[in-house]
């Protein structure tokens, strides 16, 4: 018997399950877990139906004789669905529904077991069914379970309809924003380039950053596979969005995943999802990333992270559009759109057999290069003015960027890219003493930043094994000319260079312990101080060279 505190806790642990922030499915399973504490019953399911009538969601919990579990036939559902009452079999040897089924369990079939089904309602619409099998044993009289499955299926429903609401007016509000030159562009079949468009998240005005602007507005509108990449920092994941957004697909999910912080197994769970009981800890059924971007985009960040046995299990789907849940059987097709970004060179990992040949071929349909940092410096103050702008939303304060520290900013090497200067932005925010942050409250004008460090001790490592190395824009020299973070600080601030120059032929042919100073001087008298052409020994910009040479006090010669 039903006491009424027992239903209160019933009806309380069903409605955190609801109201947890979870996918849809995910909540679908925990309410099913819950079932078990509340009323007698070997297995229970929900189901939810899409405008078709089919199964799009199940979730499942408890289990029949020997770990199996009598799956719930269509028939029964179609019939909760059809006269929207519930359905009660006292014994399911008994049902025509179940014949199918107790046929092919045999184990099954030798215990008396009833059926309880009631529909899933929210305003009179039915969205699907909840239903449990239990011991007829139990007794003969089921209108308190009836009740109690009948209340938890009315929230069920409400949050189904909740979801749906949600889901319509993301999509509303993305089809509001986009804007009438992006509707006729996507209705355009020739492929002439046009003006790229404002893309959110996305800072800059250089010619570099225009030019991969452009390139993406131009792929978003085909379907064909992108490879982003780049330098660690440079907005690979912005990018991403930014295709998505401007796609057909715009409409759908947009799913990313780091390939690099999952082991193979796991990896392989949560891009191919898998089957209750399919490994410890599988409690539910639960969808891959692929089946969640169906008909969107999937970015697969760091894909040349992933191991050469996982490589051949995605090649499968990628040419196939085809993929099996682990632990399942069922063949599902998908429809995704991807999208690979890596920092690694893919070309070497594929001569050292470390990447397959046939999978870099299949990625590396548009390979979209992103500028590092160093090669759109004019980018600088917007990217830090839009740092802190933020810095002072989220902390409630009002600081600015003196001019002069706009100006010195401008100057770093920022080898970490985009991410390394948000850092640096905010902690200088962090620290600074005045509401005006002035060149003295960065950190190397204090001999206090570390990234010189990192970098310094990384180029070393990475030397004599260029097999494994990070993705590197070949504009980049070997030596990282301005590791001290920033081309013309005073003498006293600089730190000592320390690429090779026998490995470097790019650089002068200098000592490593001279200055800033001395390297400036020694890269001028090599080129016949031409600024220009100097800047391109030290791999910097001309701008840079002029600003470090009016800082040191040195005065160009003229032949």
């Amino acid at each position: 018997m039903f006491e009424a505190d027992d239903w209160l806790r019933g009806i309380y642990e069903v409605s955190k399950a609801l109201t947890a922030p979870a996918r849809l499915e995910v909540t679908l399973a925990n309410v099913a877990n819950t079932l078990p504490s509340f009323v007698q019953m070997r297995h229970g399911a929900i189901f939810v139906l899409d405008s078709e009538g089919e199964p799009e969601i199940a979730a499942s919990a408890g289990s029949g004789p020997s770990g199996t579990h009598p799956i719930i036939p269509k028939a029964a559902i179609d019939q909760i669905v059809a006269t929207g009452t519930q359905l009660v079999i006292a014994d399911l040897s008994t049902s025509e529904l179940f014949q199918a089924e107790l046929q092919t369990r045999p184990g099954v079939s030798s215990l008396p077991m009833a059926f309880i089904g009631v529909p899933v309602k929210a305003e009179d619409r039915i969205l699907g069914t909840l239903s449990i099998v239990r011991d007829s044993a139990h007794g003969s009289r089921y209108d308190e379970d009836i009740c109690f499955l009948t209340m938890v299926a009315n929230l069920v429903g409400r949050t189904i309809r909740l979801h749906r609401g949600l889901t319509r007016d993301r999509e509303r509000r993305v089809d509001e924003s986009w804007t009438a030159e992006n509707s006729s562009d996507e209705d355009r079949t020739d492929p002439v380039p046009h003006a790229p468009v404002k893309m959110d998240g996305i800072i800059g005005e250089s010619p570099a950053l225009k030019q991969v602007l452009e390139t993406v507005s131009i792929v978003a509108r085909t379907n064909s596979t992108v490879l982003l990449r780049g330098e660690s920092g440079t907005g690979k994941e912005f990018f991403a969005q930014a295709i998505h957004r401007l796609s057909r697909r715009r409409r759908k999910s947009f799913v990313k995943l780091n390939c690099a912080a999952l082991s193979e197994s796991v990896l392989e769970s949560e891009l191919f999802g898998h089957e209750k009981g399919a490994f410890t800890g599988a409690i539910s059924q639960r969808a891959g990333r692929f089946e969640l971007a169906n008909g969107g985009t999937l970015l697969l960040d760091e894909i040349g992270e992933i191991s050469p046995a996982f490589q051949a299990k995605l090649l499968r789907v990628l040419q196939e559009g085809e993929l099996e849940r682990v632990g399942g059987t069922k063949t599902l097709q998908v429809d995704v759109r991807l999208i690979c970004a890596t920092n690694r060179d893919l070309e070497s990992a594929v001569v050292s057999g470390e990447f397959r040949a046939d999978l870099y071929y299949r990625i590396n349909v548009v390979p979209i290069i992103l500028p590092p940092l160093r090669e759109r410096p004019g980018d600088i103050p917007r990217l830090a003015n839009a740092f802190l702008e933020r810095f002072n939303k989220e902390n409630h304060l009002e600081l600015a960027f003196a001019p002069s520290a706009l100006e010195f900013i401008s100057q770093c090497y920022f080898p970490g890219n985009v991410r390394e200067l948000e850092n640096c932005v905010q902690r200088t925010a962090t620290l600074a003493r005045s509401r005006t942050i002035a060149p003295s409250d960065f950190a190397c004008n204090n001999n206090q930043c570390l990234s010189w460090l990192l970098w310094k001790r990384a180029d070393h490592s990475h030397s004599g094994n260029t097999g494994n190395q990070r993705f590197r824009s070949n504009i980049m020299p070997a030596g990282l000319p301005m590791p001290a973070g920033r081309f013309g600080a005073p003498q006293d601030n600089v730190r000592p260079h320390t690429a090779d120059p026998a490995n470097d032929p790019a650089l002068p042919a200098i000592g490593p312990r001279l200055t800033e100073r001395d390297r400036l001087i020694g890269a001028m008298e090599k080129v016949g101080w031409v600024q220009a052409k100097a800047a391109r020994v030290l791999g910097v910009t001309p701008r840079q060279v002029g600003y470090a040479l009016r800082r040191h006090g040195i005065e160009v010669k003229k032949f």
